[in-house]
């Protein structure tokens, strides 16, 4: 199989991302909490989301980290690395909610440390629900090949 693998080089100022969309079942959401030991009970037991004012359980932090990376990551191919993330979450995704990554580049910079020279790009990536609701705004720092 034959990956995309974006180099440094081809990287223009600005650029959008396709658009990547994840449906979320009640299934996926108890799925990651397990996998991840996150035995928070807002990820599993819905008398417990909605006794906090949740309409049902929610994704947890990791999951829609794992999504922004995706989005990253699926753009630049399996050659590029993350190596910053910083994410804010305005609310809550929930059991049968669907997840709608949009991002765009915002910069590309040649970083020299201890004389070697790493090619970075930096995005800007937005995370919304079904309803176009902005849940996480993220950015996004990935390093490139040349």
């Amino acid at each position: 199989m034959t990956y995309r693998s974006l180099t440094w080089d081809a990287v223009t100022v600005p650029t959008e991302l396709a658009q990547v969309v994840d449906e979320i079942s009640y299934q996926r959401v108890v799925m990651n909490p397990g996998a991840t030991w996150d035995y928070f009970p807002g990820h599993y037991d819905p008398e417990y989301a909605t006794s906090h004012g949740h309409p049902t359980i929610f994704l947890n932090t990791m999951h829609i980290a794992g999504f922004i990376d995706r989005i990253a990551t699926e753009w630049a191919g399996p050659h590029s690395r993350v190596v910053r993330r910083k994410m804010s979450i305005h609310q809550s995704i929930y059991a049968d909610d669907s997840m709608v990554g949009r991002g765009s580049v915002v910069n590309k910079r040649r970083v020299i440390t201890d004389g070697a020279t790493k090619l970075l790009v930096d995005l800007q990536i937005s995370v919304f629900n079904q309803r176009d609701e902005l849940c996480c705004p993220a950015e996004v720092t990935l390093e490139l090949n040349s």
